[in-house]
C-alpha cells in the first residue's frame, strides 16, 4: 500500500515540474506592472524602467497600469496569480491595515515577495540658521524644549514621517509633527524656517545643501550614501539602534508559482545591475537592492509588524 507521506510526495514533486515547466514559457502574454501611485511618481519611474528592459528580455509587451491607492493594491491582490500581474509599491504597502481599517486585502498573506527594486535614502535637513550643527546638537535641543520642535513629512504614514517617529521614538522625544502635500511643500518648509528638521529625499539635501539654502545632517542608511560621502548615517551620529530604509519592490497575487517569482526575481536583478540603471536611480537618488522572493516575504512580514507597532506608539489608530 501507498503511503499517504509518499502521495504527498509525489504531489510535490509533480507541482514543482509543473511549475518550472509554466516559468520556461512564461511570460506567455502581456504583463501588467500594477503602480498604485499616480503617473510621474518614484514608484512610477521605477515601473517604466523596469517594463522597458524585461519588454526587451521576454519579448513579450509589459504595460505599467496606474491606479492610486489602496483600490490598485486590491485588484492585485485579487488577481489571476500566474505572473502576469505585479504590483510595484513602496513600503508604505507594510502599513495599510495601521492606518484604514476597512483595507480589503491582507498585506502580508495576500501577497507574495518578487524582489525588492531599490532601497531610498533620506537625509536629515534643517535650516541653514539652525543652532544644530550636528544630529547630536538636534536631538539635546528637542530633549531640552519638549513640544517645541516641528519636524515636516509628506503626509501621515509616508516613509518621511516613518524615518522620524522611528528616530523620535529611539531619542524618547517630544515634537510636533506637521504634515504638508508632498515633498516639495515639505523642503520648502524648512527653506522658510516653518519647521526644524525633514527627512528629505537625497537630491533635495545635494542640491540645496550644496549652495547653502539648508544644512544636512546625517542620513538614514545603514551606510553612507555616495552622493553624500561626508555626511554620516542616524546610527554613526546620535543613534546607533536607529533602523529606517524605505524600499521599493515588486510583488505578485499570493499562490503564483515559485519558479515564475523565482525568474521574475533573476530577470530584474539582471536589469539592476544595467548601468544605464544604475545611472538612472542614481539620479533620483535610489539604490538598486535586489532579493530573493524569500528575503522580500520575510522583509514584508516583519516591517508589516514592526511600523504597525511605530504607528500604533505614534497614537495613529486605523481609521
Amino acid at each position: 500500500m501507498i503511503s499517504t507521506r509518499a502521495i504527498g510526495l509525489g504531489l510535490a514533486a509533480l507541482l514543482a515540474a509543473s511549475g518550472h515547466a509554466f516559468a520556461q514559457s512564461y511570460p506567455s502574454q502581456t504583463v501588467r506592472i500594477v503602480v498604485p501611485f499616480s503617473a510621474g511618481s518614484i514608484t512610477d519611474g521605477l515601473a517604466r524602467m523596469l517594463a522597458d528592459k524585461l519588454s526587451t528580455m521576454w519579448k513579450q509587451q509589459v504595460i505599467v497600469e496606474n491606479r492610486p491607492g489602496l483600490p490598485g493594491t486590491a485588484t492585485v491582490a485579487t488577481s489571476k496569480p500566474d505572473g502576469h500581474t505585479l504590483m510595484l509599491t513602496s513600503n508604505g504597502h507594510t502599513i495599510a491595515r495601521a492606518i484604514n481599517k476597512t483595507v480589503p486585502f491582507d498585506p502580508v498573506k495576500d501577497f507574495a515577495g518578487i524582489t525588492v527594486v531599490a532601497s531610498a535614502p533620506l537625509a536629515i535637513i534643517v535650516p541653514p540658521d539652525s543652532p544644530a550643527k550636528t544630529l547630536k546638537e538636534l536631538l539635546a535641543q528637542a530633549a531640552q524644549n519638549p513640544g517645541k520642535l516641528n519636524f515636516g513629512s509628506a503626509g501621515v504614514a509616508s516613509t518621511t514621517f516613518l524615518a522620524t517617529e522611528v528616530m523620535r521614538q529611539e531619542a524618547k522625544l517630544d515634537m510636533v509633527h506637521v504634515p504638508f502635500k508632498g515633498v516639495p511643500e515639505a523642503v520648502t518648509a524648512v527653506l522658510r524656517g516653518d519647521v526644524q528638521m525633514y527627512f528629505s529625499p537625497i537630491p533635495s539635501a545635494v542640491s540645496l545643501g550644496s549652495v547653502g539654502k539648508l544644512r544636512v545632517l546625517a542620513v538614514n542608511t545603514a551606510k553612507r550614501v555616495s552622493q553624500l560621502p561626508d555626511v554620516p548615517t542616524v546610527a554613526e551620529a546620535a543613534l546607533p539602534n536607529y533602523r529606517y530604509e524605505a524600499w521599493f519592490g515588486v510583488m505578485a497575487p499570493a499562490g503564483t508559482p515559485a519558479a515564475i517569482r523565482d525568474k521574475v526575481a533573476q530577470d530584474i536583478a539582471a536589469v539592476l545591475k544595467m548601468p544605464e540603471v544604475i545611472d538612472q536611480m542614481q539620479k533620483v537618488g535610489n539604490i538598486p537592492m535586489p532579493t530573493t522572493p524569500a528575503e522580500f516575504d520575510k522583509i514584508i512580514s516583519d516591517d508589516t509588524a514592526r511600523y504597525g507597532k511605530v504607528m500604533a506608539d505614534a497614537g495613529i489608530a486605523p481609521q
